[in-house]
Protein backbone atom coordinates (compact mmCIF):
# COMPACT_ATOMS: atom_id res chain seq x y z
CA UNK A 1 0.00 0.00 0.00
CA UNK A 2 1.25 3.80 -1.02
CA UNK A 3 0.71 6.84 0.83
CA UNK A 4 -1.34 7.55 -1.92
CA UNK A 5 -3.72 4.67 -1.77
CA UNK A 6 -4.47 5.89 1.88
CA UNK A 7 -4.72 9.53 1.05
CA UNK A 8 -7.00 8.27 -1.77
CA UNK A 9 -9.00 5.89 0.37
CA UNK A 10 -9.44 8.73 2.94
CA UNK A 11 -10.67 11.18 0.55
CA UNK A 12 -13.15 9.00 -0.89
CA UNK A 13 -14.69 7.99 2.55
CA UNK A 14 -14.67 11.37 3.63
CA UNK A 15 -16.51 12.69 0.83
CA UNK A 16 -19.00 10.17 0.88
CA UNK A 17 -19.28 10.35 4.24
CA UNK A 18 -18.99 13.78 4.68
CA UNK A 19 -19.55 15.91 1.77
CA UNK A 20 -22.63 17.53 0.73
CA UNK A 21 -24.16 17.77 -2.86
CA UNK A 22 -23.37 20.84 -5.32
CA UNK A 23 -25.96 23.00 -6.08
CA UNK A 24 -26.75 25.22 -9.08
CA UNK A 25 -24.10 22.83 -11.07
CA UNK A 26 -22.21 24.10 -14.06
CA UNK A 27 -21.28 20.90 -15.90
CA UNK A 28 -23.38 17.95 -17.81
CA UNK A 29 -23.31 14.49 -18.98
CA UNK A 30 -22.97 13.54 -22.11
CA UNK A 31 -26.67 12.38 -21.74
CA UNK A 32 -27.44 16.15 -20.73
CA UNK A 33 -28.34 15.25 -17.62
CA UNK A 34 -26.65 18.09 -14.82
CA UNK A 35 -23.65 16.73 -13.37
CA UNK A 36 -24.36 17.33 -9.73
CA UNK A 37 -21.22 16.12 -7.03
CA UNK A 38 -20.87 15.57 -3.37
CA UNK A 39 -17.87 17.74 -2.32
CA UNK A 40 -15.34 18.50 0.80
CA UNK A 41 -13.93 21.56 0.64
CA UNK A 42 -9.67 22.58 1.36
CA UNK A 43 -8.14 18.80 0.97
CA UNK A 44 -4.23 19.32 1.38
CA UNK A 45 -1.77 16.44 0.74
CA UNK A 46 2.08 16.48 1.29
CA UNK A 47 4.35 14.07 -0.54
CA UNK A 48 8.19 13.51 -0.48
CA UNK A 49 9.42 12.38 -3.94
CA UNK A 50 12.93 12.40 -2.79
CA UNK A 51 11.92 9.29 -0.47
CA UNK A 52 9.81 7.35 -3.01
CA UNK A 53 6.79 9.11 -1.98
CA UNK A 54 4.30 9.77 -5.13
CA UNK A 55 1.04 11.07 -5.59
CA UNK A 56 -0.51 7.70 -7.96
CA UNK A 57 -2.83 5.09 -6.19
CA UNK A 58 -2.57 1.36 -7.39
CA UNK A 59 -6.30 0.50 -6.38
CA UNK A 60 -7.04 1.19 -10.25
CA UNK A 61 -4.83 1.98 -13.38
CA UNK A 62 -3.61 5.77 -13.91
CA UNK A 63 -2.90 6.45 -17.27
CA UNK A 64 -0.28 9.16 -16.85
CA UNK A 65 1.50 9.10 -20.20
CA UNK A 66 -1.15 11.05 -21.75
CA UNK A 67 -1.35 13.17 -18.53
CA UNK A 68 2.35 14.59 -19.14
CA UNK A 69 1.81 14.85 -23.08
CA UNK A 70 -0.72 17.19 -22.24
CA UNK A 71 2.12 19.14 -19.75
CA UNK A 72 3.80 19.20 -22.73
CA UNK A 73 1.05 20.58 -25.09
CA UNK A 74 0.53 23.64 -22.06
CA UNK A 75 4.09 24.11 -21.09
CA UNK A 76 6.26 23.23 -23.87
CA UNK A 77 4.35 23.87 -27.19
CA UNK A 78 2.38 27.07 -24.58
CA UNK A 79 -0.17 26.44 -27.23
CA UNK A 80 -4.55 26.14 -26.97
CA UNK A 81 -4.95 24.27 -30.76
CA UNK A 82 -6.29 20.84 -30.51
CA UNK A 83 -4.66 20.15 -34.01
CA UNK A 84 -1.09 20.06 -31.94
CA UNK A 85 -2.41 17.97 -29.07
CA UNK A 86 -4.55 15.60 -31.29
CA UNK A 87 -1.47 15.35 -33.94
CA UNK A 88 1.60 15.62 -31.95
CA UNK A 89 0.95 13.73 -29.26
CA UNK A 90 -2.14 11.91 -30.17
CA UNK A 91 -4.13 12.99 -27.00
CA UNK A 92 -7.70 13.71 -27.99
CA UNK A 93 -9.94 13.90 -24.16
CA UNK A 94 -9.80 17.80 -24.80
CA UNK A 95 -11.73 17.82 -27.57
CA UNK A 96 -15.18 17.93 -25.81
CA UNK A 97 -13.87 21.37 -23.91
CA UNK A 98 -13.35 22.92 -28.23
CA UNK A 99 -14.68 25.90 -27.97
CA UNK A 100 -17.48 26.58 -30.86
CA UNK A 101 -15.34 25.35 -34.39
CA UNK A 102 -12.19 27.29 -33.35
CA UNK A 103 -10.13 24.44 -33.15
CA UNK A 104 -9.12 25.61 -29.19
CA UNK A 105 -9.81 25.27 -26.37
CA UNK A 106 -10.47 28.95 -25.81
CA UNK A 107 -7.53 31.39 -24.59
CA UNK A 108 -6.76 29.11 -21.64
CA UNK A 109 -3.76 27.33 -20.38
CA UNK A 110 -0.99 27.03 -22.88
CA UNK A 111 -2.04 30.48 -24.50
CA UNK A 112 -1.79 32.04 -20.95
CA UNK A 113 1.96 30.53 -20.26
CA UNK A 114 3.07 32.22 -23.87
CA UNK A 115 1.12 35.22 -23.50
CA UNK A 116 3.13 35.66 -19.71
CA UNK A 117 5.87 33.86 -21.20
CA UNK A 118 5.37 32.37 -17.61
CA UNK A 119 8.62 29.11 -18.27
CA UNK A 120 11.40 31.80 -19.54
CA UNK A 121 10.59 33.97 -16.70
CA UNK A 122 10.22 31.17 -14.17
CA UNK A 123 13.79 29.55 -15.75
CA UNK A 124 15.40 32.76 -15.89
CA UNK A 125 14.73 33.64 -11.94
CA UNK A 126 15.72 30.14 -10.62
CA UNK A 127 18.79 30.67 -12.91
CA UNK A 128 19.85 34.59 -11.29
CA UNK A 129 18.18 33.06 -7.73
CA UNK A 130 17.62 30.01 -6.60
CA UNK A 131 16.27 31.35 -3.11
CA UNK A 132 14.04 33.48 -4.65
CA UNK A 133 10.28 33.09 -3.61
CA UNK A 134 8.49 34.16 -6.80
CA UNK A 135 8.23 31.48 -8.92
CA UNK A 136 4.81 31.34 -9.70
CA UNK A 137 2.62 29.92 -12.52
CA UNK A 138 -0.51 31.79 -12.67
CA UNK A 139 -3.11 30.23 -14.98
CA UNK A 140 -6.02 32.72 -13.68
CA UNK A 141 -6.42 35.39 -16.30
CA UNK A 142 -9.25 37.46 -15.94
CA UNK A 143 -8.60 39.25 -19.56
CA UNK A 144 -7.96 35.87 -21.00
CA UNK A 145 -11.21 34.50 -19.69
CA UNK A 146 -13.12 38.01 -20.90
CA UNK A 147 -11.50 37.07 -24.84
CA UNK A 148 -12.80 33.35 -25.06
CA UNK A 149 -15.40 31.39 -23.56
CA UNK A 150 -13.56 28.07 -22.34
CA UNK A 151 -13.46 25.78 -19.66
CA UNK A 152 -11.82 28.19 -16.37
CA UNK A 153 -8.58 26.16 -15.77
CA UNK A 154 -8.68 23.71 -12.61
CA UNK A 155 -5.27 23.09 -11.87
CA UNK A 156 -4.13 26.92 -12.07
CA UNK A 157 -1.28 27.66 -10.23
CA UNK A 158 1.94 26.04 -9.16
CA UNK A 159 4.36 27.21 -7.23
CA UNK A 160 8.31 26.25 -6.69
CA UNK A 161 11.07 26.69 -4.10
CA UNK A 162 14.33 25.23 -3.37
CA UNK A 163 16.10 23.90 -0.31
CA UNK A 164 19.64 22.96 0.30
CA UNK A 165 20.08 19.80 2.55
CA UNK A 166 23.36 18.37 2.66
CA UNK A 167 25.14 20.09 -0.06
CA UNK A 168 22.26 18.87 -2.48
CA UNK A 169 19.66 21.32 -4.27
CA UNK A 170 15.85 20.07 -3.95
CA UNK A 171 13.08 22.07 -5.70
CA UNK A 172 9.67 21.29 -4.00
CA UNK A 173 6.43 22.44 -5.77
CA UNK A 174 2.91 22.99 -4.90
CA UNK A 175 -0.03 23.19 -6.81
CA UNK A 176 -3.62 24.48 -5.83
CA UNK A 177 -6.57 23.67 -7.62
CA UNK A 178 -9.86 25.16 -7.88
CA UNK A 179 -12.00 22.01 -8.26
CA UNK A 180 -11.01 18.45 -8.72
CA UNK A 181 -12.70 15.03 -9.59
CA UNK A 182 -11.38 12.67 -6.99
CA UNK A 183 -11.85 9.50 -8.95
CA UNK A 184 -11.12 10.21 -12.44
CA UNK A 185 -8.59 12.98 -12.34
CA UNK A 186 -6.66 13.13 -8.91
CA UNK A 187 -4.16 11.36 -9.57
CA UNK A 188 -3.43 12.08 -12.97
CA UNK A 189 -3.45 16.14 -11.99
CA UNK A 190 -1.07 15.51 -8.99
CA UNK A 191 1.42 13.13 -11.19
CA UNK A 192 1.55 15.39 -14.43
CA UNK A 193 2.57 18.42 -12.33
CA UNK A 194 5.48 15.91 -10.48
CA UNK A 195 6.62 15.64 -14.01
CA UNK A 196 6.67 19.12 -14.71
CA UNK A 197 8.43 19.87 -11.30
CA UNK A 198 10.72 16.79 -12.51
CA UNK A 199 11.35 18.53 -15.47
CA UNK A 200 12.59 21.90 -13.94
CA UNK A 201 14.23 20.30 -11.69
CA UNK A 202 16.82 18.38 -14.42
CA UNK A 203 16.94 21.96 -16.09
CA UNK A 204 19.16 22.53 -13.23
CA UNK A 205 20.51 19.20 -12.32
CA UNK A 206 18.80 20.05 -8.89
CA UNK A 207 16.91 16.96 -6.97
CA UNK A 208 13.34 16.59 -6.76
CA UNK A 209 11.77 17.31 -3.40
CA UNK A 210 8.34 17.58 -1.80
CA UNK A 211 5.28 18.08 -3.92
CA UNK A 212 2.52 19.34 -1.78
CA UNK A 213 -1.05 19.18 -2.89
CA UNK A 214 -4.13 21.77 -2.31
CA UNK A 215 -7.74 21.53 -3.69
CA UNK A 216 -10.38 24.04 -2.71
CA UNK A 217 -13.52 21.76 -4.24
CA UNK A 218 -12.64 17.83 -4.15
CA UNK A 219 -15.96 15.85 -5.33
CA UNK A 220 -17.39 12.58 -6.42
CA UNK A 221 -20.11 13.14 -9.06
CA UNK A 222 -23.58 11.47 -8.34
CA UNK A 223 -23.09 8.76 -11.42
CA UNK A 224 -19.56 7.30 -9.30
CA UNK A 225 -20.73 6.24 -6.18
CA UNK A 226 -21.08 3.08 -7.31
CA UNK A 227 -17.14 3.39 -8.70
CA UNK A 228 -16.38 5.18 -5.59
CA UNK A 229 -17.18 1.84 -3.24
CA UNK A 230 -15.79 -1.06 -5.60
CA UNK A 231 -12.80 1.04 -4.65
CA UNK A 232 -13.08 1.64 -0.82
CA UNK A 233 -13.39 -2.65 -0.90
CA UNK A 234 -10.26 -2.88 -3.19
CA UNK A 235 -6.81 -4.27 -1.62
CA UNK A 236 -3.91 -1.98 -2.58
CA UNK A 237 -1.18 -3.46 -4.69
CA UNK A 238 1.76 -4.63 -2.98
CA UNK A 239 4.36 -2.01 -5.34
CA UNK A 240 6.18 1.26 -4.77
CA UNK A 241 5.76 2.82 -7.87
CA UNK A 242 7.91 5.93 -8.87
CA UNK A 243 8.43 8.13 -11.89
CA UNK A 244 11.63 8.41 -13.30
CA UNK A 245 13.05 11.24 -15.75
CA UNK A 246 15.62 9.20 -17.84
CA UNK A 247 17.75 12.36 -19.56
CA UNK A 248 21.04 13.54 -17.88
CA UNK A 249 21.22 16.54 -15.64
CA UNK A 250 21.38 19.67 -17.21
CA UNK A 251 19.09 19.00 -20.27
CA UNK A 252 16.95 22.05 -21.28
CA UNK A 253 13.28 21.99 -20.16
CA UNK A 254 12.39 22.24 -23.74
CA UNK A 255 14.03 19.28 -25.28
CA UNK A 256 12.52 16.92 -23.00
CA UNK A 257 9.87 14.49 -24.27
CA UNK A 258 7.44 12.29 -22.76
CA UNK A 259 8.77 9.30 -23.82
CA UNK A 260 11.77 9.77 -21.81
CA UNK A 261 9.77 9.41 -18.37
CA UNK A 262 9.44 6.37 -17.17
CA UNK A 263 7.10 4.91 -14.48
CA UNK A 264 8.67 1.85 -12.59
CA UNK A 265 7.36 -0.57 -9.40
CA UNK A 266 3.68 0.22 -10.66
CA UNK A 267 1.41 -2.70 -10.75
CA UNK A 268 -2.08 -0.78 -10.32
CA UNK A 269 -5.52 -3.43 -9.48
CA UNK A 270 -7.74 -4.54 -12.74
CA UNK A 271 -9.88 -4.51 -14.04
CA UNK A 272 -9.99 -0.76 -15.03
CA UNK A 273 -13.00 1.49 -13.89
CA UNK A 274 -15.31 3.24 -16.48
CA UNK A 275 -15.98 6.51 -15.81
CA UNK A 276 -18.74 8.88 -17.94
CA UNK A 277 -17.32 12.49 -17.89
CA UNK A 278 -18.98 15.53 -16.80
CA UNK A 279 -18.37 18.11 -19.54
Amino acid sequence: MTKADIIFKENIQKIMNEGVFSENARPRYKDGNVANSKYITGSFAEYDLSKGEFPITTLRPIPIKSAIKEVCWIYQDQTNDLNVLNEKYGVTYWNDWEVGETGTIGKRYGAVVKKHQIIDKILQQLADNPWNRRNIISLWDYEAFEETEGLLPCAFQTMFDVRRVDGEIYLDATLTQRSNDMLVAHHINAMQYVALQMMIAKHFGWKVGKFFYFINNLHIYDNQFEQANELLNRTPSDCQPRLILNVPDGTNFYDIKPEDFELVDYDPVKPQLKFDLAI
